[in-house]
C-alpha cells in the first residue's frame, strides 16, 4: 500500500506539472501575463535571454529544492524535482500549443489563474511543490521578525516589480491577479470543499445539548468540565464537528436549548479517523 500510494503522489506531481505547464504556454505567456514565484522569474528570464522556459525553471529551483531536502526531507525534495521536472519539459513540449484565450483581460487572468492553480495544487497535496518561493519564505521566516505569508507577500511583490521591466506595469498587474486567483485555486485543490467546522459549545445544559444535536443531527460529541476562572462557575464544554450544510441546523439547536451559550466555530482543513460516524437521523 506504501508503494501504491507513493507511485500515485509521484504521478499527481507528473500530472500536476503538466497541467501548469499548459497554463502557462496556452493562456498567461502568449498573452504577456506571468505569474509569481520562481515561475515568474523563469518567464522573465527567459523573454530577456531567448532561452526555453524549462530551463530557467529546472536551474532557478535547484536550490530550493536543497532547501526542501534539509528542511522538509526525502521524500519531499523527490516529489518536488518530479513536479518541477514535468514542469520544465512541459513548458518546452507544450511551446507551440494553441493559445486558448486572447484579447480579454479578464478571462485571461481567471481562466490562466485557475489552470496554474489547479496543478500546483495538484502538487502540494500530494507531497511535492512546482515553485520554492514558499519554502524560502519558510526558512526567512526563522531568521527575520516576519511572518512566512508576509515575505511570500514581499517577495512575491519584488517578482512583480521584476516582471514589469519585461511585460510593462498593465503585464505585472494581471500577473498579480493571476497569481492571486491561483493562490485561492490551490487552497480548494488542497484542502478540498467539505468546509467542515469546529463548534465548541460552552453551556450550563450539557445532556440536553449532547441529546438533542445527537437526536436532531445524527452527530456525535466530546464534552468535558471546565470552570470560569473569574466567576468559578461550572460548565460543560461541548465540541462537534460537522459540514458546511449542517451549520444552520447546528446553530438553530444550541438557540432552542441554550440561548446563552458561548459559541466558537473554526475552519477545519481535514477530519480523518475516529471511532464515531454520523448516523441517520430518520
Amino acid at each position: 500500500m506504501k508503494r501504491t500510494k507513493w507511485s500515485v503522489n509521484l504521478i499527481m506531481n507528473v500530472i500536476g506539472g503538466l497541467i501548469a505547464a499548459y497554463g502557462l504556454e496556452s493562456v498567461l505567456i502568449p498573452n504577456n501575463v506571468s505569474d509569481g514565484g520562481i515561475t515568474g522569474l523563469s518567464i522573465v528570464g527567459s523573454q530577456l535571454f531567448g532561452l526555453p522556459l524549462g530551463i530557467f525553471i529546472a536551474i532557478l529551483n535547484v536550490p530550493f529544492i536543497y532547501l526542501g531536502y534539509k528542511q522538509i526531507g526525502k521524500s519531499f525534495a523527490i516529489l518536488s524535482v518530479t513536479g518541477i521536472a514535468s514542469l520544465s519539459i512541459g513548458t518546452v513540449v507544450m511551446h507551440h500549443v494553441p493559445t486558448i484565450i486572447e484579447g480579454d483581460a479578464l478571462l485571461i487572468t481567471v481562466v490562466g489563474g485557475i489552470i496554474i492553480g489547479l496543478g500546483m495544487g495538484l502538487a502540494l497535496r500530494n507531497g511535492g511543490a512546482l515553485d520554492g518561493i514558499d519554502m524560502l519564505a519558510v526558512l526567512l521566516s526563522r531568521k527575520l521578525p516576519f511572518s512566512t505569508s508576509d515575505l511570500i507577500l514581499f517577495l512575491n511583490a519584488f517578482v512583480f516589480i521584476v516582471v514589469s521591466t519585461v511585460f510593462g506595469l498593465q503585464g505585472a498587474v494581471l500577473s498579480a491577479i493571476a497569481y492571486f486567483i491561483a493562490s485561492k485555486v490551490i487552497h480548494i485543490v488542497e484542502e478540498g470543499l467539505s468546509g467542515a467546522k469546529t463548534f465548541n459549545i460552552i453551556t450550563s445544559a450539557p445532556d440536553e445539548m449532547v441529546e438533542t444535536i445527537r437526536d436532531r443531527l445524527g452527530r456525535s460529541v466530546t464534552r468535558k468540565s471546565i470552570q470560569g476562572s473569574y466567576s468559578k462557575a461550572a460548565y460543560h464544554e461541548i465540541t462537534c464537528v460537522i459540514n458546511r450544510l449542517e451549520e444552520r441546523k447546528l446553530k438553530d439547536i444550541i438557540d432552542h436549548v441554550d440561548p446563552e451559550a458561548f459559541v466558537v466555530v473554526y475552519e477545519v482543513t481535514e477530519v480523518k479517523g475516529g471511532t464515531f460516524q454520523k448516523r441517520d437521523i430518520h
